[in-house]
């Protein structure tokens, strides 16, 4: 088994915890958005390619849209996330978690810088 490594690409994190794959939103992606209002999350089940838009933030600065930088299914969706977005917000940006991905291949891990 893999130990934990966190990569980052594109103003999200990438987390591997030995079993999952968890995307979460950079602190910088924070700033540059500022406090975000609104957010499309992605749904237990749904698969994802490595390029697809994986979340919609809307906030005060922007709206943006945030690709998935892995290919894979959604095993859990952060459920603070669900119920209130301000947890994107967070000075700890590992609270920022927005799903992780299971049925993910390495490889495409390993190529995130």
């Amino acid at each position: 088994m893999k130990k934990k490594c966190l990569k980052k690409t594109d103003n999200l994190w990438v987390l591997f915890n030995g079993e999952e794959y968890v995307i979460g939103l950079t602190k910088a992606a924070q700033d540059d958005l500022g406090t975000i209002t609104f957010a499309s999350v992605p749904k237990l089940g749904q698969e994802f390619t490595k390029g697809d838009t994986l979340i919609e933030l809307e906030a005060e600065k922007a709206v943006n849209e945030y690709v998935s930088p892995l290919t894979g299914t959604v095993s859990s969706v952060n459920e603070k996330l669900e119920q209130d977005v301000d947890v994107l917000n967070d000075e700890d940006e590992m609270n920022a978690w927005i799903i992780s991905l299971k049925d993910v291949n390495v490889e495409e891990f390993d190529d995130l810088v």
